[in-house]
């Protein structure tokens, strides 16, 4: 349910923060003005008997953040991979969000496995470890197949994480709606089909039967990709709630010591991670979409292993040739032909200014190209192009949303490895690479023929198609004028909806 219950959620979750400590730590990382912080603090103090304790032997954001649920950890963990915006103390204090979480027990993991399976665990495993890694919505096991010897990995989702998860979805829905109503201006971010698309890529984690498929889809997609290697599926001894790979032994991404002690270059590796993922991105059009350290390893001999493919992304072929062409403008500083492409994709409105459009994104690109490796960010580039697309009235692209959130995670693994690593001259090869392939005269052909092939496939169908459209449109009648009552209805509703709202917080309050 989507009603105004919610409030109590969102007025609980300021209150943990602020119980919790973590207000003012997440003000202090990120420099919040003055005025910032005393409102905020103003607001959320005489609530915060109402915030949730946590453990408090854990870091103050982690804690909060933990009590909050799996979408508020989810959310940490990208923040994990972001130093330049939260600071690169709190950034390595969320990395135990990723995978170093309180643990349940192993006799539920077990029955979990039994019930998945119909086998117990015994007859499956000659050996079955406790937990080796926690996560927000599933833990892993080590374990040995008894039938073979081989190791494997075993990840069991938590117990009852499906209803936790719908908890926190709900309150998030019903503040879009809130955001909404009170500020018309907002609906041009489409904030509520955000909190959809959010919706239904993490719900893909809760059924490990569908990250299963997606891994073995993503191996198949990669396996001649040097220097980087995926598990591969055991599906007899996977289901809905229990999923089983290939162990992958190495060093976490995000433990510079142990890379270091191993000899490996994290140069090289964090200029791999960024390459993989926009080879991965454009090439394929299906990626990791949630390459946070926690969910990558380093081999002895080098190789970068990926896993948890909970939320994969996907990004047809015309939208990764207007993405190839955006990044590669930026790069070449073509300015003119990242407005044109922006236009020509529909993303900027027609009856705006081109050439006006043009000079705002040089604006937005000089200042960057103008700084040293170190400083030169994606995360602060997609900050001003979203002021810039605000002014121009673009609409929140929900088909890009994880694209360009996995970009920005990725950048900050690969600083996170070596700040210096310059993300322009790691993506320009690539992105040059995809231009040539799929805008050029091969791509042109290669179209015409798949053009061809469908005109193949419908060709005796198309007559009868259209002469039907033809005699439709000949008889088309003058449509119907909108009912008024509708509309009325729904205002109505939204009144009420609002009232109950005020009632509430007024209750609450008092």
């Amino acid at each position: 349910m989507r009603g105004p219950h919610n409030i109590w959620r969102l007025i609980r979750t300021g209150a943990t923060m602020e119980r919790t400590g973590a207000m003012g730590v997440v003000m202090d990382a990120m420099e919040a003005p003055r005025a910032l912080r005393i409102v905020a603090r103003t607001l959320v103090w005489p609530f915060r008997w109402l915030g949730i304790k946590g453990d408090p032997s854990m870091p103050p954001v982690v804690r909060a953040l933990n009590a909050l649920g799996p979408a508020y950890i989810k959310f940490g963990q990208v923040l994990s991979t972001r130093p330049d915006v939260v600071g690169p103390d709190l950034a390595t204090e969320l990395r135990v969000l990723q995978d170093k979480l309180p643990p349940f027990s192993i006799e539920i993991a077990k029955k979990a496995v039994q019930a998945e399976l119909d086998q117990p665990v015994e007859e499956l495993f000659s050996e079955f470890s406790e937990p080796v890694a926690a996560a927000s919505i599933a833990q892993v096991h080590k374990a040995r197949l008894a039938e073979t010897g081989e190791e494997v990995a075993v990840k069991v989702l938590r117990p009852g994480i499906e209803r936790a998860f719908r908890k926190d979805i709900d309150a998030f829905y019903f503040a879009a709606d809130t955001i909404m109503f009170l500020s018309p201006a907002s609906r041009r971010l489409r904030p509520r089909d955000v909190i959809e698309h959010f919706d239904g890529v993490v719900a893909g984690e809760l059924d490990l039967r569908l990250e299963a498929a997606s891994a073995s889809e993503f191996a198949a997609n990669t396996i001649k990709d040097e220097g980087f290697r995926v598990p591969t599926v055991l599906w007899e001894h996977s289901g809905r709630r229990v999923m089983t790979l290939d162990w992958a032994e190495g060093d976490p991404l995000g433990d510079n010591d142990a890379l270091d002690a191993a000899g490996h270059d994290r140069h090289a590796l964090g200029s791999r991670v960024l390459s993989l993922f926009l080879r991965h991105a454009l090439r394929d059009g299906y990626f990791h979409a949630d390459m946070h350290q926690g969910n990558l390893k380093v081999a002895a001999d080098g190789h970068i292993i990926a896993y948890d493919f909970g939320i994969m992304g996907h990004i047809d072929e015309y939208t990764r040739r207007v993405y190839a062409e955006i990044l590669f403008g930026f790069i070449q500083r073509d300015y003119q032909r990242v407005a044109e492409v922006h236009f020509e994709a529909g993303y900027v409105p027609a009856d705006r200014d081109v050439d006006e459009f043009a000079r705002a994104l040089r604006a937005v690109g000089e200042p960057i190209f103008g700084m040293d490796a170190t400083r030169i960010s994606m995360g602060r580039l997609l900050s001003y192009l979203f002021e810039v697309t605000e002014r121009f009235g673009m609409e929140t692209r929900t088909e890009l949303i994880l694209l360009q959130r996995t970009m920005v995670v990725v950048e900050g693994v690969a600083r996170s490895l070596d700040p210096e690593v310059n993300i322009w001259d790691v993506a320009k090869p690539v992105v040059e690479g995809y231009i040539k392939e799929s805008i050029g005269p091969r791509a042109v052909g290669r179209d015409l023929m798949k053009t061809a092939r469908v005109l193949a496939r419908f060709g005796p169908r198309l007559p009868a198609l259209v002469e039907g459209m033809l005699i439709r449109q000949a008889t088309a009648v003058e449509e119907e004028k909108p009912r008024i009552w509708p509309v009325v209805f729904a205002a109505g509703v939204s009144g009420v909806v609002v009232g109950a709202a005020a009632v509430m917080a007024v209750h609450m309050l008092l």
